[in-house]
């Protein structure tokens, strides 16, 4: 059973995020994007960088430069915030199965690409590239706003970022 949105209502305030995100299935990683970017905007993030990639696969390597550049909140020495990087990254995009094995073995690659390169960098990377089984599960998880995961990762970025700076 497809489950209702976990959001919380804290805010971005002084937080920077970027969000990379698939062209491929533009329809429903589109609309994904708007509910993050809505989100976020809501929340009074100062900073929100959208970064579109060709497809799914292609979103890790740019998540790896992204999160070179360390967690946004790390203290330089003088005791002021760097200016450098991004207190999360969120990842949006979707793929569809099909009839051979792909999609499961692209969802896989990008899994654990997006998870070493949050324990690499310390900065954290939401999750929600979906693999779904058809385009009626897409169009709950993606468009539908009671579902849509593009708000629900807006929220736990929020959450990560802030959990991140008490650390």
């Amino acid at each position: 059973m497809l489950k209702k949105n976990t959001v919380t209502k804290a805010s971005a305030k002084g937080l920077r995020f970027a969000i990379v995100a698939s062209r491929y299935n533009a329809r429903y990683v589109d609309s994904m994007v708007l509910a993050a970017s809505e989100f976020l905007a809501k929340a009074k993030a100062a900073k929100v960088d959208v970064i579109r990639v060709p497809g799914a696969f292609e979103i890790p390597v740019v998540v790896g430069r992204l999160a070179s550049h360390g967690f946004g909140g790390e203290k330089e020495s003088e005791g002021k915030e760097s200016a450098e990087g991004y207190h999360a990254l969120i990842c949006l995009g979707l793929i569809i199965r099909g009839e051979t094995s792909h999609a499961d073995h692209i969802g896989l690659s990008v899994t654990q690409a997006l998870a070493e390169a949050q324990l690499y960098s310390g900065v954290p990377v939401i999750h929600e590239v979906l693999v779904v089984a058809n385009a009626e599960q897409a169009e709950a998880r993606c468009v539908d706003p009671r579902h849509n995961r593009g708000a629900e990762a807006a929220s736990t970025a929020i959450d990560m970022a802030r959990l991140m700076r008490t650390l």
